[in-house]
């Protein structure tokens, strides 16, 4: 007998890069594995491991996903020129994170993670603002063309009996460049119904906000399955709760959103949802201090680090220095993952362990005990900011 909890199924884990790569075996090693014995099946998602097996590692962890039905990843590189010269890639490997939600579609869940003595720079936001991403299609799956110079670029679509429907994007009169996204009717419906469901769930009202009076085509085909979706099966189930859904412009959204009280889910497409869940993160207090979760329509729950690899930091801990990064966002992926697998097993204890390890990160931090980003913003002022180590070292001691 080990004295720890034991886990029945799997989790996939999907290691990352640089810094958070760095304090992602840190958080195991002293906040899980004195407490769990824990089973994992073991992805390593840094960025020359993609290049290496061209994005295959990648896949086959979206696959594990799936078969597991809950997953925990650690933050990872995007590829760019200056990425694949420091790296010595042997191409622009795609996002990661967009491979992965192609592959499970769904919706991904942001919500801030609060403590009493950090407040954000929104101070009329009295409850979180859960925002709901949509997780397939748009620039994350799109094509794009560097044009050279003078020409026509064309919208075409082939039907399967051959019908041809084409349009005209641009006349160039020299050098541009040219990009084509897309969406599909059935991964807008999980999404309306992911966003539905949640807010069900949770008691608060849908906000969604799209352009379709200038994407009268695009964004008008979201509106339109977004209302289509919510009259035909959750209306009356919304008002027996008392909450509502409505439609509005993105940018009046934006608006609506910074001057209300919070406690609603603000449903947005893919790119506005990653724009917009760092703008509610940094609001709240800092980009490490947010959950994030991708539900798919098929059952599969992924939680992640919503922010980046934290490069700076990286380069720094190389000097051998210990930095004051903040962990919190990558604790809670895995209490995140730790819970959903302890409901699906029926193992109440490390459903209750990572309720506890939630709670002991926020003790900490109510406590005085804190990492820099929140130290600057803390009332009272913290006397001292922990450099990242120190910070779970005080939240293992709570433990």
């Amino acid at each position: 007998m080990t004295g720890k909890i034991e886990m029945k199924g799997a989790i996939a884990e999907l290691d990352g890069d640089e810094m958070t790569r760095v304090l992602w075996q840190a958080v195991k090693d002293a906040l899980i594995a004195p407490f769990v014995s824990l089973k994992t099946e073991y992805y390593d998602l840094a960025l020359a491991r993609r290049d290496d097996s061209d994005d295959a590692v990648t896949r086959e962890a979206a696959a594990a996903i799936r078969r597991l039905g809950v997953g925990v990843k650690c933050a990872t590189i995007t590829s760019t020129a200056a990425r694949a010269k420091e790296y010595g890639l042997k191409r622009l490997t795609p996002s990661p994170n967009a491979i992965i939600r192609s592959e499970l579609d769904g919706t991904v869940f942001r919500k801030p993670i609060l403590a009493r003595n950090i407040r954000g720079t929104v101070r009329c936001w009295e409850k979180p603002i859960v925002l709901g991403r949509h997780a397939y299609g748009d620039v994350y799956k799109n094509a794009e063309i560097a044009v050279p110079g003078a020409g026509k670029a064309e919208l075409v679509f082939t039907a399967a009996d051959g019908a041809v429907t084409r349009r005209t994007v641009a006349e160039f009169r020299g050098a541009g460049v040219v990009q084509g996204i897309h969406n599909t009717d059935e991964s807008i419906e999980s999404f309306a119904r992911c966003c539905f469901r949640y807010a069900l769930s949770e008691g608060i009202d849908v906000w969604f906000g799209a352009k379709d009076t200038i994407s009268k085509i695009y964004d008008g085909r979201f509106r339109s399955i977004f209302e289509r979706v919510f009259g035909a099966e959750y209306r009356a189930r919304f008002e027996a709760a008392g909450i509502c859904y409505s439609y509005t412009l993105i940018d009046d959204a934006v608006a609506r959103i910074m001057q209300s009280k919070g406690g609603v889910l603000w449903a947005c497409k893919n790119y506005d949802g990653d724009v917009m869940s760092d703008m509610l993160a940094s609001a709240s207090g800092s980009l490490a201090m947010m959950t994030s979760v991708l539900v798919s329509p098929g059952g599969a729950f992924e939680y992640e680090a919503a922010h980046g690899t934290v490069q700076k930091h990286y380069y720094r801990y190389l000097k051998g220095e210990k930095t004051s990064t903040n962990p919190v966002a990558l604790i809670f992926a895995w209490t995140g993952a730790l819970a959903k697998r302890g409901e699906l097993d029926g193992t109440p204890e490390l459903c209750a362990f990572a309720r506890k390890l939630e709670r002991a990160t926020l003790d900490a931090i109510e406590g005085g005990d804190m990492t820099a980003d929140l130290a600057r913003i803390a009332e009272p002022v913290a006397s001292a900011a922990l450099d990242s180590w120190q910070f779970i070292g005080r939240i293992a001691e709570r433990l």
